[in-house]
């Protein structure tokens, strides 16, 4: 059984998720099926799809966004990636979180309204492990 979440709440900047559901994200009024990273400014599709697809170039990608804290949702469940492909991100002092996507969804939200900036990687598609 899935269950999708709605969020009510519409008073975030630009790009605030307002939904997530069974391989789905609602970004505003867009809904996406691919792995997405999501700042409060852009919205750009993302490689991998799931934990074991990432690699040192992914995370850099994220990195070069320059970031306070990255948020990585991980799929329906939480999958923790290979630390060393994390060490990169923490010697620029960029706070890294692994999360499941329900999670995820609502941390950036929150750290959003907080005007904080924080990037979301969440990988759709990923193992049903």
């Amino acid at each position: 059984m899935v269950t999708a979440m709605r969020f009510s709440q519409d008073s975030f900047a630009a790009n605030s998720i307002r939904a997530y559901g069974d391989g789905e994200i609602t970004i505003n009024d867009k809904i996406i099926a691919e792995s997405v990273v999501i700042t409060p400014d852009t919205i750009e599709l993302w490689a991998p799809r799931s934990v074991t697809e990432l690699t040192d170039e992914h995370m850099q990608q994220l990195g070069n966004l320059q970031p306070e804290i990255i948020i990585l949702g991980t799929g329906p469940s939480l999958q923790f990636p290979v630390p060393a492909l994390l060490a990169g991100l923490q010697t620029q002092a960029i706070g890294v979180e692994v999360m499941a996507h329900d999670a995820a969804c609502r941390t950036f939200n929150i750290l959003l309204a907080e005007d904080r900036r924080v990037v979301v990687a969440l990988m759709m598609g990923g193992s049903k492990e």
